[in-house]
């Protein structure tokens, strides 16, 4: 059985996928990061995740999103695992904010 995968994507992607009607950005990193800088979304750091993935169900797509692309691709994954989540669509922005800022 093949396991459910995300789907790289660039910061214009994101820009086109986060208009969706439904979609969120999820950005995993710590709050002080979040709070230093973002592009906006919800911020549920990636140790809780599982947590508070409830407060994720509402949405479809989801796009996940952190500093470089580490922690975002590790909760791609991990949401993905999630029964709940399995029939949802998971957006990964490669390489991460950082391209924001550059």
């Amino acid at each position: 059985m093949d396991m459910p995968s995300y789907t790289d994507i660039s910061l214009s992607d994101l820009e086109l996928l986060r208009q969706q009607p439904a979609s969120a950005v999820l950005d995993v990193r710590d709050e002080w990061e979040f709070d230093e800088f973002n592009i906006g979304g919800l911020n549920i750091p990636l140790p809780d995740i599982r947590a508070r993935k409830a407060e994720l169900l509402p949405y479809n797509p989801l796009i996940v999103i952190c500093t470089n692309g580490v922690r975002s691709r590790v909760a791609a994954k991990d949401l993905l695992r999630q029964p709940e989540f399995q029939h949802k669509t998971i957006y990964h922005l490669h390489g991460g904010i950082i391209e924001a800022v550059d």
